[in-house]
Protein backbone atom coordinates (compact mmCIF):
# COMPACT_ATOMS: atom_id res chain seq x y z
CA UNK A 1 0.00 0.00 0.00
CA UNK A 2 1.09 3.55 -1.06
CA UNK A 3 0.23 7.30 -0.05
CA UNK A 4 -2.66 8.01 -2.87
CA UNK A 5 -3.92 4.94 -4.21
CA UNK A 6 -7.38 3.83 -4.20
CA UNK A 7 -8.63 0.71 -2.92
CA UNK A 8 -12.10 -1.65 -3.06
CA UNK A 9 -13.15 -3.86 -0.17
CA UNK A 10 -15.72 -5.12 1.92
CA UNK A 11 -15.80 -3.53 5.68
CA UNK A 12 -15.59 -6.76 7.93
CA UNK A 13 -16.10 -5.51 11.66
CA UNK A 14 -16.04 -1.45 13.62
CA UNK A 15 -13.68 -0.91 16.33
CA UNK A 16 -13.98 1.85 18.30
CA UNK A 17 -15.10 4.37 17.65
CA UNK A 18 -15.70 4.67 14.36
CA UNK A 19 -13.06 2.55 12.38
CA UNK A 20 -13.79 0.25 9.46
CA UNK A 21 -11.29 -2.27 9.08
CA UNK A 22 -11.41 -3.59 5.61
CA UNK A 23 -8.49 -7.16 4.75
CA UNK A 24 -7.49 -6.75 1.09
CA UNK A 25 -6.81 -9.60 -0.90
CA UNK A 26 -3.72 -9.88 -0.05
CA UNK A 27 -4.33 -9.92 3.32
CA UNK A 28 -3.44 -6.60 4.07
CA UNK A 29 -5.32 -4.46 6.73
CA UNK A 30 -7.08 -0.98 6.06
CA UNK A 31 -8.78 1.23 8.68
CA UNK A 32 -11.39 4.07 7.19
CA UNK A 33 -13.35 5.79 9.82
CA UNK A 34 -17.04 6.19 9.47
CA UNK A 35 -17.16 2.50 7.19
CA UNK A 36 -20.18 0.23 8.10
CA UNK A 37 -19.64 -3.96 8.63
CA UNK A 38 -21.17 -5.33 5.88
CA UNK A 39 -20.15 -2.06 3.49
CA UNK A 40 -18.29 -2.51 0.32
CA UNK A 41 -16.47 1.16 0.18
CA UNK A 42 -13.80 2.87 -2.33
CA UNK A 43 -11.24 4.48 -0.03
CA UNK A 44 -8.08 6.03 -0.84
CA UNK A 45 -5.00 5.60 1.53
CA UNK A 46 -3.98 8.84 3.54
CA UNK A 47 -0.50 7.17 5.20
CA UNK A 48 0.78 3.27 5.64
CA UNK A 49 2.20 2.45 9.48
CA UNK A 50 3.74 -0.99 10.29
CA UNK A 51 1.99 -2.57 6.79
CA UNK A 52 -1.26 -1.26 7.90
CA UNK A 53 -3.23 1.49 5.62
CA UNK A 54 -5.39 4.51 6.72
CA UNK A 55 -8.13 5.30 4.50
CA UNK A 56 -10.28 8.01 3.79
CA UNK A 57 -13.82 7.14 2.28
CA UNK A 58 -14.84 8.28 -0.60
CA UNK A 59 -18.12 6.15 -1.69
CA UNK A 60 -20.24 3.58 -0.63
CA UNK A 61 -20.24 0.94 -3.61
CA UNK A 62 -22.73 -1.38 -1.69
CA UNK A 63 -24.79 -0.66 1.45
CA UNK A 64 -24.52 -2.80 4.70
CA UNK A 65 -27.49 -4.82 5.47
CA UNK A 66 -27.24 -2.76 8.58
CA UNK A 67 -28.10 0.14 6.95
CA UNK A 68 -31.53 1.60 7.17
CA UNK A 69 -33.54 2.08 3.77
CA UNK A 70 -34.42 5.70 4.24
CA UNK A 71 -31.95 8.03 6.56
CA UNK A 72 -33.79 10.13 9.07
CA UNK A 73 -31.76 13.27 8.00
CA UNK A 74 -30.97 14.94 5.02
CA UNK A 75 -27.35 16.28 5.98
CA UNK A 76 -26.21 12.90 7.05
CA UNK A 77 -22.90 11.79 5.36
CA UNK A 78 -22.19 15.05 4.22
CA UNK A 79 -22.33 16.90 8.45
CA UNK A 80 -19.59 15.21 10.26
CA UNK A 81 -22.01 15.36 13.35
CA UNK A 82 -23.65 12.08 13.47
CA UNK A 83 -22.10 8.42 12.96
CA UNK A 84 -24.83 6.53 13.09
CA UNK A 85 -27.58 7.81 12.11
CA UNK A 86 -28.07 5.21 9.21
CA UNK A 87 -28.93 2.33 11.68
CA UNK A 88 -31.69 1.60 13.49
CA UNK A 89 -31.36 2.33 17.35
CA UNK A 90 -31.33 -1.18 18.22
CA UNK A 91 -28.50 -1.74 16.02
CA UNK A 92 -26.92 1.36 17.33
CA UNK A 93 -26.84 -0.56 20.66
CA UNK A 94 -26.13 -3.08 19.42
CA UNK A 95 -22.97 -2.11 17.95
CA UNK A 96 -21.87 -0.32 21.02
CA UNK A 97 -22.17 -2.89 23.24
CA UNK A 98 -19.66 -5.35 21.15
CA UNK A 99 -17.04 -2.64 21.23
CA UNK A 100 -17.27 -2.57 24.94
CA UNK A 101 -17.59 -6.00 25.56
CA UNK A 102 -14.36 -5.96 22.84
CA UNK A 103 -12.60 -3.49 24.76
CA UNK A 104 -13.16 -4.18 28.41
CA UNK A 105 -13.82 -7.57 27.95
CA UNK A 106 -10.02 -9.18 27.71
CA UNK A 107 -9.65 -6.74 30.52
CA UNK A 108 -11.39 -8.28 32.62
CA UNK A 109 -10.96 -11.57 31.85
CA UNK A 110 -7.38 -11.84 32.68
CA UNK A 111 -8.20 -11.76 36.38
CA UNK A 112 -11.20 -13.54 36.24
CA UNK A 113 -10.31 -16.38 38.60
CA UNK A 114 -10.17 -12.81 41.10
CA UNK A 115 -14.45 -12.96 40.87
CA UNK A 116 -14.44 -17.04 41.45
CA UNK A 117 -14.71 -17.74 38.13
CA UNK A 118 -16.80 -15.12 36.72
CA UNK A 119 -16.61 -14.34 32.77
CA UNK A 120 -17.01 -10.82 31.59
CA UNK A 121 -20.65 -11.72 30.40
CA UNK A 122 -21.06 -12.59 33.75
CA UNK A 123 -20.69 -8.89 34.77
CA UNK A 124 -21.12 -7.03 32.35
CA UNK A 125 -25.21 -6.05 32.27
CA UNK A 126 -25.23 -4.40 28.72
CA UNK A 127 -26.56 -0.48 27.65
CA UNK A 128 -29.40 1.52 29.10
CA UNK A 129 -31.13 3.13 26.37
CA UNK A 130 -31.66 6.93 26.03
CA UNK A 131 -34.78 8.20 26.92
CA UNK A 132 -34.83 10.15 23.82
CA UNK A 133 -33.45 9.00 20.12
CA UNK A 134 -33.74 12.38 18.57
CA UNK A 135 -33.74 15.62 19.94
CA UNK A 136 -32.09 14.86 22.96
CA UNK A 137 -29.15 17.46 22.90
CA UNK A 138 -29.50 20.65 25.32
CA UNK A 139 -25.77 22.51 24.04
CA UNK A 140 -24.95 23.01 20.21
CA UNK A 141 -21.59 24.61 18.76
CA UNK A 142 -22.51 25.66 14.89
CA UNK A 143 -19.55 27.24 13.45
CA UNK A 144 -19.70 30.10 10.71
CA UNK A 145 -18.22 29.56 7.62
CA UNK A 146 -18.92 28.88 4.10
CA UNK A 147 -19.66 25.18 2.03
CA UNK A 148 -16.89 25.90 -0.17
CA UNK A 149 -14.52 28.53 -0.73
CA UNK A 150 -15.41 31.87 -1.43
CA UNK A 151 -19.13 30.43 -1.30
CA UNK A 152 -21.87 32.35 0.91
CA UNK A 153 -22.02 32.57 4.37
CA UNK A 154 -22.88 29.46 6.47
CA UNK A 155 -23.65 28.37 10.06
CA UNK A 156 -23.62 25.05 10.68
CA UNK A 157 -21.47 22.04 11.75
CA UNK A 158 -17.83 21.10 10.06
CA UNK A 159 -18.36 18.55 6.66
CA UNK A 160 -17.54 15.48 7.45
CA UNK A 161 -13.46 14.96 7.36
CA UNK A 162 -12.97 18.74 6.35
CA UNK A 163 -11.51 21.55 8.55
CA UNK A 164 -13.00 24.45 6.65
CA UNK A 165 -16.43 23.81 4.88
CA UNK A 166 -19.48 24.46 6.93
CA UNK A 167 -22.92 22.79 6.66
CA UNK A 168 -25.90 24.61 7.33
CA UNK A 169 -27.76 21.83 9.04
CA UNK A 170 -31.46 23.37 9.72
CA UNK A 171 -33.83 20.34 10.48
CA UNK A 172 -30.77 18.61 12.62
CA UNK A 173 -32.27 15.66 14.43
CA UNK A 174 -30.42 15.25 17.39
CA UNK A 175 -31.82 19.10 18.80
CA UNK A 176 -35.07 20.12 18.85
CA UNK A 177 -36.71 22.44 16.29
CA UNK A 178 -36.22 25.82 18.44
CA UNK A 179 -32.19 24.93 17.44
CA UNK A 180 -32.99 24.97 14.09
CA UNK A 181 -35.37 27.95 14.25
CA UNK A 182 -32.46 30.12 15.94
CA UNK A 183 -29.73 28.66 13.30
CA UNK A 184 -32.00 29.83 10.31
CA UNK A 185 -33.20 33.27 11.40
CA UNK A 186 -29.30 34.30 12.83
CA UNK A 187 -27.51 32.86 9.59
CA UNK A 188 -30.18 34.83 7.24
CA UNK A 189 -29.58 38.33 9.59
CA UNK A 190 -26.14 37.99 8.74
CA UNK A 191 -26.11 37.51 5.10
CA UNK A 192 -28.49 40.17 5.01
CA UNK A 193 -25.92 42.31 6.89
CA UNK A 194 -22.99 41.43 4.48
CA UNK A 195 -21.07 40.27 7.58
CA UNK A 196 -18.14 38.78 6.99
CA UNK A 197 -17.14 35.18 9.04
CA UNK A 198 -13.51 34.45 10.78
CA UNK A 199 -11.17 32.78 7.88
CA UNK A 200 -9.23 30.29 9.79
CA UNK A 201 -5.98 30.61 7.09
CA UNK A 202 -5.98 34.84 6.33
CA UNK A 203 -7.08 35.21 10.14
CA UNK A 204 -9.63 37.93 9.25
CA UNK A 205 -12.80 37.90 9.74
CA UNK A 206 -15.76 38.67 12.37
CA UNK A 207 -18.39 35.95 13.26
CA UNK A 208 -16.61 32.17 14.68
CA UNK A 209 -19.43 30.43 16.34
CA UNK A 210 -22.77 30.58 17.36
CA UNK A 211 -23.32 28.72 21.31
CA UNK A 212 -27.01 27.66 22.02
CA UNK A 213 -28.01 25.98 25.26
CA UNK A 214 -31.16 25.02 25.98
CA UNK A 215 -32.41 23.49 29.01
CA UNK A 216 -34.96 20.32 28.65
CA UNK A 217 -36.80 20.40 31.87
CA UNK A 218 -36.97 23.99 32.53
CA UNK A 219 -37.00 25.37 28.60
CA UNK A 220 -35.09 28.05 29.18
CA UNK A 221 -32.39 28.89 26.44
CA UNK A 222 -29.21 30.84 26.52
CA UNK A 223 -26.99 32.08 23.29
CA UNK A 224 -24.30 33.32 22.80
CA UNK A 225 -22.37 34.56 19.53
CA UNK A 226 -18.67 34.35 19.46
CA UNK A 227 -16.56 36.60 17.65
CA UNK A 228 -13.49 38.54 16.78
CA UNK A 229 -12.54 41.98 17.96
CA UNK A 230 -12.41 43.02 14.18
CA UNK A 231 -15.10 45.53 13.97
CA UNK A 232 -15.29 49.38 15.21
CA UNK A 233 -16.98 49.56 18.06
CA UNK A 234 -20.06 51.53 16.83
CA UNK A 235 -20.50 49.16 14.13
CA UNK A 236 -20.77 46.46 16.15
CA UNK A 237 -23.08 47.81 18.83
CA UNK A 238 -25.76 48.84 15.84
CA UNK A 239 -24.80 44.92 14.87
CA UNK A 240 -25.52 43.32 18.02
CA UNK A 241 -28.66 45.31 18.82
CA UNK A 242 -30.33 43.99 15.50
CA UNK A 243 -28.82 40.87 16.29
CA UNK A 244 -30.72 40.78 19.85
CA UNK A 245 -34.00 41.91 18.16
CA UNK A 246 -34.28 38.95 15.67
CA UNK A 247 -34.05 36.82 18.32
CA UNK A 248 -36.04 38.11 20.55
CA UNK A 249 -38.78 38.55 17.61
CA UNK A 250 -38.12 34.03 16.83
CA UNK A 251 -41.33 31.94 17.76
CA UNK A 252 -40.14 29.41 19.74
CA UNK A 253 -41.25 26.58 22.30
CA UNK A 254 -38.98 27.37 25.11
CA UNK A 255 -37.66 30.61 26.64
CA UNK A 256 -34.68 32.83 25.96
CA UNK A 257 -33.55 33.99 29.25
CA UNK A 258 -30.21 35.11 28.24
CA UNK A 259 -28.23 36.87 24.98
CA UNK A 260 -24.39 36.81 25.18
CA UNK A 261 -21.06 38.10 22.90
CA UNK A 262 -18.48 36.65 23.39
CA UNK A 263 -15.03 37.75 21.96
CA UNK A 264 -12.49 35.54 20.67
CA UNK A 265 -9.07 35.95 19.15
CA UNK A 266 -7.78 33.18 19.96
CA UNK A 267 -5.80 31.29 16.68
CA UNK A 268 -7.51 27.75 17.91
CA UNK A 269 -10.96 27.00 15.65
CA UNK A 270 -12.56 26.66 19.45
CA UNK A 271 -15.04 28.33 21.54
CA UNK A 272 -12.80 29.96 23.72
CA UNK A 273 -13.86 32.49 26.11
CA UNK A 274 -11.47 35.53 26.12
CA UNK A 275 -14.68 38.38 27.05
CA UNK A 276 -17.86 38.01 27.70
CA UNK A 277 -20.68 40.47 28.05
CA UNK A 278 -24.49 40.54 28.71
CA UNK A 279 -26.68 41.65 25.44
CA UNK A 280 -29.94 40.84 26.91
CA UNK A 281 -31.16 39.05 30.35
CA UNK A 282 -28.70 36.87 32.23
CA UNK A 283 -25.62 35.03 31.55
CA UNK A 284 -26.94 31.47 33.21
CA UNK A 285 -30.12 29.33 32.23
CA UNK A 286 -31.27 26.18 35.07
CA UNK A 287 -31.31 23.17 34.52
CA UNK A 288 -33.32 20.33 36.41
CA UNK A 289 -31.71 16.46 37.31
CA UNK A 290 -33.53 14.18 39.28
CA UNK A 291 -35.50 16.57 41.65
CA UNK A 292 -31.77 18.81 41.95
CA UNK A 293 -31.33 22.37 40.18
CA UNK A 294 -28.10 23.70 38.80
CA UNK A 295 -27.54 26.51 37.39
CA UNK A 296 -25.55 26.62 34.30
CA UNK A 297 -23.10 29.38 32.43
CA UNK A 298 -22.34 29.15 28.69
CA UNK A 299 -18.86 27.52 29.35
CA UNK A 300 -19.79 25.41 32.21
CA UNK A 301 -19.65 21.54 31.63
CA UNK A 302 -22.74 19.95 32.04
CA UNK A 303 -24.07 16.76 30.12
CA UNK A 304 -25.35 17.04 27.23
CA UNK A 305 -27.77 15.06 27.04
CA UNK A 306 -30.39 15.80 30.27
CA UNK A 307 -32.49 12.90 30.25
CA UNK A 308 -29.63 10.48 29.61
CA UNK A 309 -27.82 12.09 32.52
CA UNK A 310 -30.45 11.08 34.97
CA UNK A 311 -30.13 7.59 33.96
CA UNK A 312 -26.34 7.65 34.16
CA UNK A 313 -26.26 9.36 37.79
CA UNK A 314 -29.60 7.07 38.94
CA UNK A 315 -26.82 3.86 37.77
CA UNK A 316 -23.88 5.56 39.56
CA UNK A 317 -26.15 6.20 42.73
CA UNK A 318 -27.50 2.32 42.37
CA UNK A 319 -23.56 1.10 42.11
CA UNK A 320 -22.88 3.38 45.34
CA UNK A 321 -26.16 2.52 47.43
CA UNK A 322 -24.59 -1.26 48.95
CA UNK A 323 -21.51 0.74 50.36
CA UNK A 324 -23.31 2.08 53.24
CA UNK A 325 -24.09 5.70 53.92
CA UNK A 326 -22.00 6.82 56.78
CA UNK A 327 -18.31 7.57 54.62
CA UNK A 328 -16.68 10.19 52.88
CA UNK A 329 -16.94 10.17 49.03
CA UNK A 330 -14.36 11.51 47.05
CA UNK A 331 -16.01 12.87 43.36
CA UNK A 332 -12.87 13.36 40.92
CA UNK A 333 -13.12 15.04 38.09
CA UNK A 334 -16.46 16.37 39.65
CA UNK A 335 -16.93 19.29 36.40
CA UNK A 336 -20.24 21.19 38.10
CA UNK A 337 -20.38 18.53 40.72
CA UNK A 338 -24.05 17.10 39.65
CA UNK A 339 -22.36 13.89 40.78
CA UNK A 340 -21.67 14.95 44.54
CA UNK A 341 -24.83 16.36 44.59
CA UNK A 342 -26.41 13.08 43.29
CA UNK A 343 -24.77 11.26 46.40
CA UNK A 344 -24.66 14.21 48.85
CA UNK A 345 -27.93 12.43 50.97
CA UNK A 346 -26.40 8.95 50.51
CA UNK A 347 -22.73 10.71 52.35
CA UNK A 348 -21.47 11.83 55.63
CA UNK A 349 -19.47 14.34 52.83
CA UNK A 350 -18.57 14.45 49.71
CA UNK A 351 -15.55 16.29 48.36
CA UNK A 352 -14.93 17.14 44.78
CA UNK A 353 -11.52 17.68 43.01
CA UNK A 354 -11.97 20.02 39.49
CA UNK A 355 -8.72 21.16 37.65
CA UNK A 356 -11.25 24.07 35.98
CA UNK A 357 -12.35 27.01 38.21
CA UNK A 358 -15.31 27.80 36.53
CA UNK A 359 -16.77 24.53 37.13
CA UNK A 360 -15.89 24.71 41.14
CA UNK A 361 -17.35 27.93 41.32
CA UNK A 362 -20.47 26.25 39.52
CA UNK A 363 -20.69 23.54 41.53
CA UNK A 364 -20.65 25.53 44.87
CA UNK A 365 -23.75 27.81 43.62
CA UNK A 366 -25.28 24.64 43.20
CA UNK A 367 -25.12 22.96 46.62
CA UNK A 368 -26.00 26.59 48.00
CA UNK A 369 -29.07 25.83 45.29
CA UNK A 370 -29.64 22.78 46.41
CA UNK A 371 -29.51 23.40 49.64
CA UNK A 372 -26.49 20.76 50.39
CA UNK A 373 -24.51 21.50 53.35
CA UNK A 374 -22.16 18.14 53.06
CA UNK A 375 -20.44 19.18 49.66
CA UNK A 376 -16.80 20.71 49.14
CA UNK A 377 -15.40 21.67 46.03
CA UNK A 378 -11.72 22.29 45.26
CA UNK A 379 -10.03 23.41 42.69
CA UNK A 380 -6.98 21.68 41.16
CA UNK A 381 -5.47 19.10 39.97
CA UNK A 382 -6.21 15.95 41.09
CA UNK A 383 -2.87 14.20 41.35
CA UNK A 384 -1.54 17.31 42.79
CA UNK A 385 -4.45 17.89 45.31
CA UNK A 386 -5.00 15.04 47.01
CA UNK A 387 -2.38 14.96 49.52
CA UNK A 388 -3.74 18.29 51.06
CA UNK A 389 -6.74 16.58 51.87
CA UNK A 390 -7.28 15.82 55.46
CA UNK A 391 -10.19 13.40 55.35
CA UNK A 392 -9.46 10.09 53.82
CA UNK A 393 -12.00 8.82 51.46
CA UNK A 394 -14.37 5.69 52.14
CA UNK A 395 -15.48 5.70 48.79
CA UNK A 396 -13.92 7.10 45.46
CA UNK A 397 -15.77 8.03 42.38
CA UNK A 398 -13.90 8.56 39.17
CA UNK A 399 -15.16 10.67 36.13
CA UNK A 400 -12.28 11.73 34.16
CA UNK A 401 -12.29 13.18 30.81
CA UNK A 402 -11.87 11.26 27.76
CA UNK A 403 -8.28 10.62 27.81
CA UNK A 404 -8.47 9.30 30.98
CA UNK A 405 -6.82 9.16 34.25
CA UNK A 406 -3.30 10.17 34.60
CA UNK A 407 -0.68 7.84 35.82
CA UNK A 408 0.24 9.90 39.02
CA UNK A 409 -3.22 10.67 39.55
CA UNK A 410 -3.87 6.53 39.58
CA UNK A 411 -1.32 5.51 42.16
CA UNK A 412 -2.78 8.09 44.60
CA UNK A 413 -6.00 6.85 44.18
CA UNK A 414 -5.23 3.61 44.18
CA UNK A 415 -2.86 4.23 47.65
CA UNK A 416 -6.12 5.09 49.50
CA UNK A 417 -6.85 1.37 49.14
CA UNK A 418 -10.73 2.14 49.64
CA UNK A 419 -12.65 -1.25 49.21
CA UNK A 420 -15.05 0.11 46.55
CA UNK A 421 -14.73 2.99 43.82
CA UNK A 422 -17.30 3.57 40.93
CA UNK A 423 -15.03 4.53 37.34
CA UNK A 424 -17.24 6.57 35.13
CA UNK A 425 -15.58 6.98 31.51
CA UNK A 426 -16.84 8.38 28.42
CA UNK A 427 -13.89 6.79 26.23
CA UNK A 428 -13.61 2.69 26.95
CA UNK A 429 -9.89 2.16 24.82
CA UNK A 430 -9.06 4.83 28.39
CA UNK A 431 -10.92 2.61 30.58
CA UNK A 432 -9.64 -0.54 29.47
CA UNK A 433 -6.26 1.47 30.22
CA UNK A 434 -7.20 2.06 33.45
CA UNK A 435 -8.34 -0.93 34.35
CA UNK A 436 -5.36 -3.17 33.92
CA UNK A 437 -3.39 -0.94 36.74
CA UNK A 438 -6.71 -0.91 38.59
CA UNK A 439 -6.41 -4.73 38.73
CA UNK A 440 -2.93 -5.54 38.69
CA UNK A 441 -2.92 -3.43 42.39
CA UNK A 442 -5.76 -5.43 43.86
CA UNK A 443 -8.99 -4.47 42.58
CA UNK A 444 -11.67 -6.47 40.83
CA UNK A 445 -14.19 -5.12 38.67
CA UNK A 446 -17.60 -6.68 39.60
CA UNK A 447 -20.17 -4.59 37.39
CA UNK A 448 -20.29 -2.93 34.27
CA UNK A 449 -23.20 -0.95 32.54
CA UNK A 450 -23.14 1.29 29.66
CA UNK A 451 -25.33 4.52 29.25
CA UNK A 452 -26.09 5.27 26.10
CA UNK A 453 -25.61 9.48 26.33
CA UNK A 454 -25.54 9.84 22.78
CA UNK A 455 -27.44 8.15 20.19
CA UNK A 456 -26.82 8.68 16.55
CA UNK A 457 -23.00 9.04 17.47
CA UNK A 458 -19.98 6.30 18.38
CA UNK A 459 -19.77 7.49 21.95
CA UNK A 460 -20.79 5.58 24.95
CA UNK A 461 -20.39 5.88 28.31
CA UNK A 462 -19.23 2.95 30.62
CA UNK A 463 -20.07 2.61 34.16
CA UNK A 464 -17.60 -0.04 36.50
CA UNK A 465 -17.76 -1.26 40.02
CA UNK A 466 -14.63 -2.32 41.29
CA UNK A 467 -13.38 -3.65 44.94
CA UNK A 468 -10.79 -4.25 46.74
CA UNK A 469 -9.17 -7.87 47.20
CA UNK A 470 -7.88 -8.59 50.82
CA UNK A 471 -4.81 -10.53 50.11
CA UNK A 472 -2.10 -10.43 52.53
CA UNK A 473 0.00 -8.54 50.46
CA UNK A 474 -2.84 -5.49 50.92
CA UNK A 475 -3.51 -6.29 54.39
CA UNK A 476 0.09 -5.40 54.72
CA UNK A 477 0.25 -2.06 52.73
CA UNK A 478 -3.12 -1.30 55.04
CA UNK A 479 -1.26 -1.97 58.31
CA UNK A 480 1.71 0.03 57.21
CA UNK A 481 -0.56 3.01 56.14
CA UNK A 482 -2.22 3.26 59.26
CA UNK A 483 0.96 3.03 61.04
CA UNK A 484 2.15 6.10 59.08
Amino acid sequence: MKKGQVYEGTVERMDFPNKGIVILEDGKKAVVKNALPGQRISFSINKVRKGRGEGRLLKVLEKSPLELNEIPCEHFGTCGGCTFLNLSYEKQLELKGHQVRQLIGPVCDIYQDQRDGRAFSDIFEGIKESPRQFAYRNKMEFSFGDNYKDGPLCLGMHKRGSFHDIVTVSGCKIVDEDYSRILSAVLTYFQEQGVPYYHKMRHMGYLRHLLVRKAVKTGEILIDLVTTTQMENDAEESLLKGFQEVLLGISLEGKIVGILNTHNDSLADAVINEQTRILYGQDYFFEEILGLRFRISPFSFFQTNSLGAEVLYETVREFVADAGDDRVVYDLYSGTGTIAQMLAPVARKVIGVEIVEEAVEAARENTRLNNLHNCEFIAGDVWKVLDGIEQQPDFIVLDPPRDGIHPKALERIIHYGVKRMVYVSCKPTSLARDLEVLQARGYMVERVCCVDMFPASANIEVVCLLSKLRTKQNIEVELKMRND
